[in-house]
Order: structure tokens, then C-alpha cells, then sequence
């Protein structure tokens, strides 16, 4: 599970600074805490690129993906919502 981490948190470092800082903010606190179903879908949600999460999560733009947008709302929306980033 060690290299699989390693391999997620890799594929965390982006391009885009806002993109960048929320997924290492976000993998720093709650990475640990995903279940391996949850963890597999962050790790898909990881190959859209930088500007197609941005619009998604700051302009509420659609991805097209049920399962994605759902994982972005819970985790990822919920915790820029909350301050943390």
C-alpha cells in the first residue's frame, strides 16, 4: 500500500497552484483516511487535468462523471468549504 501512496501523492503535484496546494493539503490530512474503493477513485479523479478540476470545483462546471463529481463534492469541495485551504 506504501508504493501506492507514493504513486497518488506523485500524481498530487500539479501545475496549477490552487490545484496543486488543495491536493497536498488534502492528501497531508485525509489521504490516510480514504478506504481503498475511495482511494481508487481519487486516484482517477487525479487523471483529469489541472484546468478541468479547477472549473469543476471553483466554477462548478461538470465533469461528466457521477462517481467523480460525488468523490470532488465530498471530499475535495466540502474541504476548500471548510477553510482548510
Amino acid at each position: 500500500m506504501s508504493s501506492e501512496i507514493n504513486r497518488i501523492l506523485w500524481k498530487c503535484r500539479r501545475g496549477m497552484r490552487e490545484i496543486d496546494l488543495l491536493l497536498r493539503e488534502f492528501s497531508r490530512t485525509k489521504l490516510g483516511q480514504l478506504k481503498k474503493e475511495e482511494l481508487l477513485i481519487f486516484e482517477q479523479v487525479l487523471s483529469y487535468d489541472d484546468q478541468k478540476l479547477y472549473d469543476f470545483i471553483f466554477k462548478n462546471h461538470a465533469l461528466d462523471n457521477n462517481i467523480h463529481e460525488n468523490f470532488i463534492n465530498k471530499f475535495l469541495k466540502t474541504f476548500t468549504d471548510q477553510g482548510n485551504f
